[in-house]
């Protein structure tokens, strides 16, 4: 068996740093088979400027929404761009698929090699079937009025079981997850926790001010959006606390669950998070997808307090419709601008094992491990490279 030898001025391994004097050993087929010293490494090194790292785990992203690059004006704030996205959406089946196939190759090209993609419908289940990058699909389903949980609910086991039953991989990568607290009925949220075998949730959380307002007080933009959607509110009073907080009780412990964009979250949240855990092990994770932020006009999350909270962190793009590209290494060129303090060593693992943890896929991504095949990326001159190289 021949095997492809690798070296680079510095090595992350997904769990730990090493220098040029260590080599990434692979299979043919991308599996790892170790890391060596150099002296021991042989002939037919392959030597690489920069930093070699395992691929990209991209842990949220709306691909089905390829299509909408561009139409949506940056910093049009949080209710224009739900009105937007709901308006628009609709295109011609062609005209979605060719842009999710380019969507899929710039998240490729761009080292990401494992996705935890949202799916309203499943117009990206032929995508996917080619077996280009790992999935983790989350059939988000929405709707806050209880009389229409139940319709709502079946409408998300279809297109569960159009990915289960289509999509090739065990059932287990796909979930039934709530779109946001404030678009999920108690009613709806307490079907989709106790769907069979639903194990992996993610949610839309504290994403702008906005629903921080609508949660305290019930006041601020969401009853507009309500009012246009003539959705009728006079049953619904206000938990006088946070989205999280509101939902995170009725989530199960052997449940893990992502908080996705977090741009409100305050230190008050971060404690009820930790007594929860203590009297649950909850595994929750914050995925950071900071464009997207900046793209809509909600601000970037407090990214120092969720590390000071030893939550684990892990990175997203979200979709085209909020952001100019799907890259994960924008997505960290962005983290150390606004926060130049971090640095590359803090934040690689939210870019690999952490992401690969958080979909379930640390068995085969996230690390230079042998017997893995995480793909390898070549960070250099402030630019990321992917190495073709993956099985």
């Amino acid at each position: 068996m021949s095997y492809r030898k690798l070296n680079a001025d510095r090595l992350f391994t997904g769990l730990t740093w090493l220098n040029d004097q260590h080599v990434l050993v692979l299979k043919e087929d991308g599996t790892v088979e170790g890391i060596v010293p150099l002296e021991d490494a042989g002939d037919d090194i392959v030597k690489m400027p920069g930093i070699l790292s395992p691929g990209f785990v991209n842990c949220h992203c709306h691909l089905e929404l390829s299509h909408m690059k561009g139409i949506i004006p940056k910093g049009s704030g949080m209710l224009s761009f739900i009105n937007s996205v709901m308006g628009q959406r609709a295109a011609d089946s062609i005209v979605i698929e060719t842009a999710m196939d380019e969507a899929e190759l710039e998240m490729r090209r761009n080292g990401i090699v494992a996705v935890g993609d949202i799916c309203n419908t499943a117009l990206s289940l032929s995508q996917k079937r080619k077996g280009n990058l790992y999935y983790h699909n989350f059939i988000e389903v929405s709707g806050f009025v209880p009389s229409t949980a139940a319709q709502r609910m079946s409408q998300g086991v279809e297109i569960f079981n159009q990915f289960a039953q289509q999509y090739g991989l065990p059932i287990d990568s796909n979930s039934i997850v709530p779109h946001a607290p404030y678009s999920v009925s108690t009613e709806l949220l307490e079907a989709i926790v106790n769907f069979p075998g639903n194990h992996l949730l993610c949610i839309h959380n504290q994403e702008s001010i906005a629903e921080k307002e609508f949660f305290i007080n019930k006041k601020g933009d969401f009853l507009k959006l309500y009012e246009k959607l003539g959705i009728d509110l006079s049953f619904w009073k206000a938990p006088g606390a946070s989205g999280l907080q509101t939902i995170l009780p009725k989530c199960y412990s052997n449940q893990t669950l992502i908080l996705v964009h977090n741009v409100e979250l305050t230190s008050n949240d971060i404690q009820f998070i930790h007594q929860s855990q203590r009297r649950s092990a909850q595994q929750i994770y914050c995925c950071l997808c900071p464009n997207a932020n900046l793209y809509i006009g909600n601000g970037l999350p407090d990214i120092d307090l969720i590390i000071g909270s030893e939550l684990p962190v892990v990175l997203g793009t979200d979709s085209l419709a909020s952001n100019t590209q799907l890259s994960i290494w924008e997505e960290i060129k962005t983290i150390q601008t606004h926060f130049p303090h971090l640095s590359l060593e803090q934040i690689l693992p939210w870019a690999t094992i952490n992401g690969a943890c958080a979909l379930d896929m640390d068995s085969m991504l996230g690390s230079f491990e042998k017997g893995k095949q995480p793909g390898v990326v070549v960070i250099e001159g402030g630019e990321c490279e992917r190495v073709e190289y993956r099985g």
